[in-house]
């Protein structure tokens, strides 16, 4: 379907939950609150959060320092980071990552990446002061977001609506010694009694870091952005929400891709609506539509390659989407989920080359050559959906939820390359039928301990990478990748045990004790990975090793399995002692191997104190080695290594937070498992890129 097909369907969604609102009747004009959107998927009720989901939040008056896109994903266990420098950083959560972890804003809103090396995934086109908390589902245990395989990733922004009348607003500045980096962000909002708004604006400016034995590693890079948000309620059971964002990326040097980022801009639109208490059988309606687009400009001019041959790349990936969803109450205790989705990317872009040395000799030619590739083929994927989902209590103790979903998808390809043409002569638009579902039991033994069981048959269509790709260098290895536009659906049927208790002491020196763990398996079918294929010849720099092609395959036979752990002891009445542990173990039964990005144990040991107006902690995260890895994809064993952080924060006035931190005070070197390695680096081979060494930072913050 076409992108004018596409808005039309969205705009008729939203046309229909609109007229449907002018049927509503007259509500009580009683004093309650008023309706909230549905931005929050896990709000920390034991018997109403989805199964298997958790949240990290921090109160904006408890900050330590400016935030960066990894301190996101901090402190919620089983995440882990693929990094490729300090600004392309992608989240991984139980080695499912990319587009196997449905990855939000605010309940539904989606910005994809114009680049197919990933240089400006989700994580970069946000404020990172901006995003109060993170949730995460754990498996595919609910599909009222969209289709989901490895999990739910929610990014919550500010939620203006909830807060106090009146003008609030901060500003705050931080900095770091190592690669000189400044941050700052302000912030204004008016919150009425029908109307709110909401605006920020950033500013970061990043230097090269230093790892542990002094090594400058290439990842600077300056951003700029800003958001505005308005709200208006009509009546205390509606509410109509705009928001709109743009982030611009100048000058980013990735040290673990083969070119750089010169431009990356972005910009979110999005409209919310939702109508509360419609009937006594329908309670709810909500509605969103947005419009993402980046606009990606990457060079290789500061890179050894460039004296062989220029290399400009100019992409650009449009997102539309749009959801409508009805909670229903057919009777009493029973919440009754039913939607419909869609959602639809496309892409465009060329490469164009200048080759200005014999590739053979090295000597000058006469005449350079010019040559354009294609990046993406002009390719589109829209994904049209409808969901039901169910939760009812079995009893005071038991809850199930029961779910399904099913998703049309279909792919095209509107100008394909020749060489492309001549692999697959049967290529043209495609369309797939996905099936999901799940069904889970929480059962409260007593109010202190929590069981939870689900199983999840998750479903995922091939990303336009593995259908549409040709010849690019994609992976964390030198390889040329060729898509595959017949790949089946890979699909993930994953069960869970989990259990979440805790215990009050009164009168003691312990004052509390949290504890859970949960242990997952999951068997995929059909699992998409890149093999290296004898009958594809190497398209650019034939000669270059490594000479092979790889090309996208489902897998016959592959599993994972893990747990995480944890258990918290409050004490002396403001501290705190948390250890938590994750770990997973993959298989690639038909390689004999593991499958790639699988991330090794971690533990974590996190002490902290906290009163109302000051708060420090420390925190140990201890990485295994990994040796469980994939050689297919380049992959090589990782030493372990101990990390240790401190931070203190105070409050010497009302409206004043000063903080500092040191990450990694002992200066150790090393690398995560799941880092890409150098690339195209002049004083660099092919090696893992080393994480930052010791860091200092200092942060100050003035809020009304």
């Amino acid at each position: 379907m076409n992108k004018s097909a596409m808005a039309k369907l969205c705009v008729l969604l939203f046309g229909t939950t609109l007229s449907y609102a002018q049927i509503t009747t007259v509500q009580d004009s009683l004093i309650k609150k008023p309706v909230q959107l549905d931005e929050v998927l896990v709000e920390g009720k034991k018997m109403s959060d989805p199964v298997f989901s958790a949240y990290k939040s921090e109160p904006e008056k408890k900050v330590f320092q400016s935030k960066n896109v990894a301190d996101l994903f901090k402190g919620i266990n089983g995440f882990n980071l693929i990094k490729r420098g300090n600004y392309a950083i992608d989240p991984s959560f139980r080695a499912s990552q990319y587009e196997q972890l449905n990855v939000q804003f605010n309940g539904g809103t989606k910005v994809m990446h114009a680049c197919p090396n990933r240089m400006d995934p989700i994580t970069t086109h946000v404020i990172p002061e901006e995003i109060e908390r993170v949730e995460v589902v754990k498996g595919p245990y609910t599909f009222r977001y969209g289709p989901t395989f490895g999990g739910i990733v929610n990014l919550v922004t500010q939620e203006v609506e909830k807060q106090d009348k009146g003008y609030h607003g901060k500003v705050n500045f931080g900095g770091e010694n190592n690669g000189n980096a400044i941050t700052s962000f302000a912030n204004v909002k008016y919150v009425g009694e029908q109307f709110d708004a909401n605006l920020n604006f950033g500013f970061r400016d990043f230097g090269n870091y230093e790892d542990g034995d002094g090594n400058e590693v290439p990842s600077s890079f300056r951003s700029t952005d800003y958001g505005l948000q308005v709200g208006y309620n009509p009546t205390d059971d509606q509410r109509i929400q705009l928001g709109f964002r743009q982030s611009f990326g100048r000058d980013v040097l990735h040290a673990g891709l083969p070119m750089d980022t010169e431009i990356d801009d972005s910009n979110v639109l999005s409209l919310d609506y939702k109508l509360d208490n419609i009937s006594d059988g329908l309670k709810t309606l909500s509605a969103k539509l947005y419009r993402s687009k980046v606009d990606h400009v990457m060079t290789n001019e500061l890179r050894p390659s460039f004296m062989m041959v220029e290399a400009v790349s100019e992409v650009d990936a449009t997102t539309l989407g749009g959801r409508v969803e009805l909670e229903w109450r057919p009777v009493d205790q029973f919440k009754l989920y039913t939607g419909i989705d869609a959602f639809s990317v496309a892409r465009t872009g060329n490469r164009n080359r200048l080759v200005k040395r014999n590739m053979m000799t090295g000597e000058p030619l006469p005449m350079p050559m010019e040559f354009e590739d294609e990046v993406w083929q002009d390719s589109q994927i829209d994904d049209f959906g409808a969901f039901v989902e169910g939760k009812y209590p079995l009893s005071d103790k038991f809850l199930l939820n029961v779910g399904f979903r099913y998703d049309l998808v279909r792919s095209t390809i509107n100008a394909p390359a020749d060489d492309f043409v001549a692999e697959y002569p049967e290529l043209d638009s495609r369309t797939e039928n996905n099936l999901s579902a799940t069904a889970s039991i929480k059962y409260m033994v007593s109010s202190n301990l929590l069981l939870e069981l689900a199983y999840g048959r998750g479903v995922r269509s091939a990303n336009m990478i593995e259908r549409f790709i040709n010849h690019f260098t994609v992976g964390q290895d030198p390889y040329e990748y060729v898509g595959n536009p017949f790949l089946d659906a890979e699909v993930n049927n994953q069960f869970e045990l989990g259990i979440k208790a805790n215990a009050n002491f009164e009168g003691y020196a312990i004052n509390r004790l949290d504890y859970g763990a949960s242990v997952f398996y999951s068997l995929y079918d059909n699992y998409i990975v890149a093999v290296i294929d004898p009958s594809l010849n190497k398209k650019y720099m034939p000669m270059v090793e490594p000479t092979e092609v790889k090309r996208f395959i489902n897998l016959d036979e592959a599993y994972k399995t893990g747990f995480e752990l944890y258990g918290e002891l409050a004490f002396l009445k403001d501290f705190a002692f948390k250890t938590e542990l994750s770990y997973v173990y993959t298989k690639n039964q038909d390689l004999d191997e593991s499958l790639p990005l699988t991330p090794p144990l971690v533990t974590r040991f996190n002490l902290s104190f906290e009163q109302e107006k000051i708060w420090a902690r420390a925190t140990y995260t201890l990485t295994s080695e990994q040796s469980d890895i994939a050689p297919s994809f380049g992959e090589r064993t990782t030493d372990g290594y101990g990390v240790m952080d401190l931070s203190f924060g105070v409050r010497p006035f009302q409206h004043l937070t000063v903080g500092v931190a040191a990450s990694n005070i002992f200066d150790e070197t090393y690398n995560n498992h799941l880092n890409f390695s150098f690339v195209n680096q002049a004083d660099y081979g092919r090696v893992p890129i080393n994480d930052p060494g010791r860091n200092l930072s200092a942060f100050i913050q003035y809020s009304f």
